[in-house]
Formats: structure tokens, sequence, C-alpha cells
């Protein structure tokens, strides 16, 4: 393969989209990588190290983006009054938490019904949920007996590693 064609097939590659191209042959080996394939590899880091983020700040508990536990650390609040009577309700239920990242959804299939609603009790491995992760179907079974009292996910919806899915009155 001459430069004109080594060219040829650099420009052809450029304008057909294409990621990357390895052509190997006895006498040589080239691989072609696109400017959108090195753009796409840039962002890569930065979207794995989301979760990792994600994850402190869930299980920190003066983290904003965990409402439950932030409220339920000052327990002297809860005596004030109207608005501070759902986090006292919050602290006595069990949270049921994501255990990976993936879609969530709260029926076996879109014609079947929902695994579980609020006020169904549950008990020790009922499944209440699956979360999709690299096109497995991960089932999520309840670790507490109770009630269950809402639902803080909607259904098909995307979810962080311990990320709260359910709240559970304990029986």
């Amino acid at each position: 393969m001459d430069l004109k064609e080594i060219q040829n097939l650099i420009k052809f590659v450029a304008r057909s989209g294409a990621a990357e191209v390895n052509l190997e042959t006895e006498d040589f080996k080239i691989n072609i990588k696109s400017e959108s394939a090195v753009q796409k590899e840039a962002p890569q880091p930065q979207v794995i190290s989301m979760p990792q983020q994600s994850a402190p700040q869930q299980s920190a508990p003066q983290a904003a983006a965990q409402p439950q536990e932030a409220p339920a650390a000052p327990p002297s609040s809860s005596d004030k009054g109207g608005d501070s009577q759902p986090p006292e309700d919050d602290a006595r239920y069990v949270t049921i938490k994501s255990p990976m990242i993936g879609t969530f959804y709260r029926r076996p299939s879109p014609d079947k019904d929902l695994f579980v609603e609020v006020g169904d009790e549950v008990s020790n491995g009922t499944v209440v949920c699956i979360i999709e992760a690299m096109k497995l179907f991960n089932e999520i079974e309840s670790e507490v007996k109770g009630k269950i009292v809402k639902v803080l996910v909607e259904d098909q919806s995307p979810v962080e590693y311990d990320q709260p899915l359910f709240l559970v009155d304990p029986a």
C-alpha cells in the first residue's frame, strides 16, 4: 500500500464517521482513529468518576443528595412542628437501596403487575424491583420485613449505587 492509498483510506474513514479502523496484512498494520473517537475517549473517565463521587456523597449524612438521612440527623428539630414531622417519620423507616448502577423497573415486564406497591407487606427475600445493568436484569430483594411506605424512584429511571429506592416500615 503506497502513501496515496493510505491518505485516501484516512479521508474515507473521516467521511464515514467511523471511530476507529484497524487494517492488517502480511506486510503492514494500520490503525486509524478519527477525532470523534479521541473526543469520545476523553469524557469516559469523567463518566466513570461521577458514580464514585456520588456514592460517597450519598453515604455521608450531611449530603444534600439524600434528604431522608440529612433531616434524620438532628432529632431535636422533630419537636418543633409541622415541617419537621415527615423527617421524623422517615427516620424510623428502613431504606432499601440500590446495590448497583442501572435502570430501575417496578415490574417484571410491561404487561405484568408491579412487584410491590405502597402498603404491601414484604419479608426477607421478597423481590421488590429489578435493576438492569449491562443488559442483565437483577432482582432486588428486601432485606427487611415490613410494609412498603414510599417508592422513592420513578419506574424506568436510572439509579446510582446506594441510591434509596423504597422506604419500609419495619414490623
